[in-house]
């Protein structure tokens, strides 16, 4: 049977981890290795500074007192004799679209399985209700995962609409899309009257054009994006050449 490792960034206890579990604890041999605490946003940071504690769990899941990566990094590096087949981020607590790839523990978690050489699949519901819905969905797409051909330092990010399984229209693979400016930061008062800051809410939309994950779900499909680690802007490489060519 098949090892997966499943972590995610909404903490050990989230509920969303637990549907994953429950969904697929029949498909594969199970290994969850989540942050002891939420750790929304903390993208692909590792803890450097400090040693890790990983601590198990009456439910039988290894929490961590740190960020997404690094579960990841345990659970595949040195924790068990066995590697995981595959590393499964999720079930997310709100989506993952756009430019939510570049802040999110979620997709991070899985970068960090790919990055470790393991297939990866970063898993968000865009809502907070359906998770059986999402679950439903990771279960079909680990049965198929042993046909899918991605290229290195690839990974599926998929988002689920919120809605009941019947619901679902169906999958679609969409590009990114892309979102505006983010509101300004709101300033508040501690008990002390000291000034602090709340990060604010995510721009408008930018870019949900029909081929975008923004779009497929709101159309009420499953969004499949490949997602690649190699940041570089290849066609830029000529322009940025030719301007340092000019300053000699």
């Amino acid at each position: 049977m098949r090892r997966l490792l499943l972590s995610n960034d909404d903490g050990v206890h989230a509920p969303g981890l637990r549907a994953l579990h429950d969904f697929l604890c029949d498909h594969a041999r199970l290994r969850v290795v989540a942050p002891d605490r939420d750790k929304s946003g903390a993208s692909n940071s590792l803890t450097l500074t400090r040693p890790l504690a990983l601590v198990v769990l009456d439910s039988g899941f290894y929490s961590v007192d740190g960020t997404p990566a690094d579960c990841v990094y345990l659970g595949v590096n040195g924790v068990w004799e066995e590697k995981p087949d595959l590393v499964i981020s999720g079930i997310n607590h709100g989506g993952n679209l756009g430019d939510d790839v570049l802040y999110s523990g979620t997709v991070a978690a899985a970068m960090e399985g790919r990055n470790l050489g393991m297939p990866a699949i970063a898993m968000s519901l865009v809502g907070e209700r359906y998770f059986e819905t999402a679950g439903r969905v990771a279960a079909s797409l680990v049965g198929a995962a042993e046909s899918l051909s991605l290229p290195p330092r690839s990974l599926l990010n998929v988002n689920v609409p919120d809605v009941p399984w019947s619901e679902i229209r169906g999958f679609r693979v969409t590009r990114l899309g892309y979102r505006g400016p983010a509101e300004r930061p709101m300033k508040v008062l501690d008990p002390r009257g000291r000034e602090r800051y709340w990060i604010a809410t995510v721009g408008e939309n930018a870019d949900d054009g029909p081929d975008t994950d923004f779009a497929a779900v709101e159309a009420g499909y499953v969004s499949i994006t490949p997602l690649q680690t190699d940041l570089t802007q290849h066609t830029a490489l000529d322009d940025v050449q030719g301007w340092l060519d000019a300053l000699a």
